[in-house]
């Protein structure tokens, strides 16, 4: 294993975690709710925030596949990277010049930052199958997840201790804080990118004459991808697998902060919840990327899910703060495992030279599949009157997720991504 390549790889999650803890997760949210959209109606300045998320999202899921698919004939994967991650760096740290009523400048700076994250992540993601080994890629992944809970657990303990005992900063009050906690954001981020900028090299390739624009080369190759998905069976079937109960799982991560304002649990509380989940987090990717290798991923994969199952019934029945640090807890045992199991297995299956156009794929497979889970949710709890029966259905996605994935052959799948040749000009060859 090439330790160095994969701890700088690892450490570029460590930093830029901070960036979905404090700015997407727990801090802006509140001080965009509080101050930028001061003056505005309630109910409004809940709608921008939803309106800016939404359009940050769109605009990744349109890129990132493009992205990907010109990174990969270009073989600059780590300039695309670095051009975003530096993105979302500066995003972060204007976000201290945003004041009361500035909403607009602070949705403007949320779309900004988020492409910047979002969109650096396709290359990040794609690095994966050249920094590990065949034999280590699970192991990796998850170990990579481990290092971002704890680099964003660790900067947003330190932001949360800015806002609430500013005077231990030298700071004249919480809102001074809130600003040095998103300038802190951007230089975590910045220090702990420098080891992937520095010691990851990208696979050297042949390169052959452009014959257009990157960006026509771009849709070609996306529209090829799209075409050619079919071609890869067990890709695919865990394509379709991984809308579902990946679908679920970010319902879970958006909607349990709403879900428990909604029954009752108070904003401490849930502050409290996503510390714990950060942390319990860290010694359970460590884990899964064990298990995988004990009991190959797939299967991991599917304890994790049938995890989930469990946790989204659990939160049907909860009614107080203890159920909900409870639910904290048992989300942060499968949450980072799935997801770094997801990306593991996704990885084995792509062909060669063509992990970022795949990762795209995958990327806008996520967000894509993200936007049913919460409409489901919302419409069965205004149907029903009660957003317990929103959680609740929750259950048809995982079910769903793991009826499809027991079916994934995951060697055959590996097999199939190996019988194809390059496919930067010429249709997809399979050898007999």
């Amino acid at each position: 294993m090439k330790k160095k390549p994969v701890k700088s790889w690892m450490l570029y999650d460590f930093g830029n975690s901070a960036f979905a803890t404090t700015i997407m997760a727990a801090v802006l949210p509140v001080f965009y709710y509080d101050v930028a959209a001061q003056g505005v109606k309630e109910s409004l300045a809940a709608s921008y925030w939803g309106y800016s998320q939404s359009i940050a999202v769109l605009i990744v899921a349109i890129l990132a596949p493009i992205l990907g698919a010109i990174s990969d004939y270009s073989a600059a994967k780590k300039k695309f990277l670095m051009f975003f991650a530096f993105m979302g760096m500066i995003a972060s740290v204007l976000l201290a010049f945003v004041n009361e009523g500035d909403y607009l400048l602070a949705s403007l700076l949320l779309i900004v930052g988020t492409i910047g994250f979002s969109a650096g992540n396709v290359f990040y993601d794609a690095f994966l199958p050249e920094v590990a080994d065949e034999d280590n890629i699970d192991d990796v992944s998850a170990k990579g997840f481990a290092f971002g809970y704890i680099g964003g657990g660790v900067l947003l303990a330190i932001n949360l201790l800015m806002i609430l005992k500013y005077e231990w900063f030298g700071l004249s009050s919480s809102l001074a804080g809130t600003h040095l906690a998103f300038i802190s954001v951007g230089i975590w981020w910045f220090i702990f990118s420098i080891p992937l900028f520095k010691n990851v090299k990208e696979e050297k390739r042949v390169q052959k004459p452009k014959p257009s624009s990157y960006a026509a080369i771009g849709f070609k190759r996306v529209a090829r991808t799209a075409k050619e998905l079919k071609l890869y069976k067990q890709l695919l079937l865990f394509l379709l697998a991984f809308w579902l109960f990946n679908d679920g799982i970010s319902t879970i991560i958006k909607m349990a902060t709403i879900y428990g304002r909604d029954i009752g649990i108070d904003s401490n509380s849930l502050i409290i919840a996503l510390l714990i989940t950060q942390f319990v987090g860290i010694p359970f990717a460590f884990l899964f990327g064990w298990l995988a290798g004990k009991i190959t991923a797939k299967r991991a994969l599917l304890l994790a899910l049938f995890a989930y199952l469990m946790i989204v019934v659990f939160g049907y029945f909860m009614n107080s703060a203890l159920h909900f640090y409870i639910l904290a807890i048992c989300v942060g045992m499968v949450q980072g495992g799935a997801q770094a199991l997801s990306r593991s297995i996704f990885g084995r299956m792509v062909p060669k030279d063509r992990h970022a156009e795949f990762y795209g794929f995958y990327g806008i497979s996520a967000k894509f599949s993200a936007i049913f889970g919460p409409f489901v949710f919302a419409l069965i709890g205004q149907l029903t009157g009660s957003s317990r029966f929103g959680i609740l259905s929750l259950v048809i996605f995982f079910v769903a997720g793991i009826i499809l994935l027991w079916l994934v052959d995951v060697d055959k799948g590996v097999e199939e991504a190996k019988r194809t040749t390059d496919p930067d000009d010429e249709p997809v060859v399979y050898k007999p």
